[in-house]
């Protein structure tokens, strides 16, 4: 099996900006290794702490759209700069869906760099995602992951919907 996570597109703009989002993920990795070492149970806190900065970036983009259409949250987070970084690829874009493949993620490639194991770097892709998570429940959505180059598959499977049967917005849980 195995991740593979190797880049198409090898402009040095997008390489830079590509390593800023490394970086973000070393964070994570380099926190999450931190709180380990002190005997603190990181996936405990993590998710939830990852999900509150989704949920302040979504707030923030709902606020400068003034809209929760998922239209909206395509043309302020999935602009043509973001789907170069992460190779994306727009599936369906409507008020209440949105689908995205994304073909390389830097996060994956900074986790690969420290060497994590596929089970870490599987974790800390969950906790990422928490952030996603954060930002469709702004929306009043929810986000799913049927797949993820952080599991082995070929591409990250991003979609968010929304049902107006949902009594509540979806949680990072």
């Amino acid at each position: 099996m195995g991740i593979v996570n190797e880049p198409k597109i090898k402009n040095r703009l997008i390489a830079a900006i590509r390593e800023l989002l490394e970086h973000r993920a070393l964070w994570l990795y380099l926190l999450c290794e931190e709180a380990a070492r002190q005997g603190l149970d990181w996936e405990k806190f993590a998710p939830d702490a990852i999900r509150r900065c989704g949920l302040f970036q979504g707030e923030a983009m709902v606020e400068k759209g003034d809209t929760r259409s998922l239209k909206g949250l395509k043309k302020t987070l999935f602009t043509k700069p973001a789907q170069w970084v992460f190779e994306m690829k727009i599936i369906e874009c409507t008020d209440d869906i949105l689908s995205i493949d994304f073909h390389y993620c830097p996060l994956v490639k900074a986790w690969q760099k420290q060497s994590c194991s596929e089970e870490e770097i599987a974790r800390l892709c969950d906790i990422a995602m928490c952030g996603d998570r954060g930002i469709a429940e702004s929306y009043g959505c929810k986000m799913d992951l049927p797949k993820a180059i952080a599991r082995g598959d070929d591409v990250c499977q991003v979609r968010f919907h929304r049902t107006y049967s949902q009594k509540t917005p979806g949680t990072c849980q």
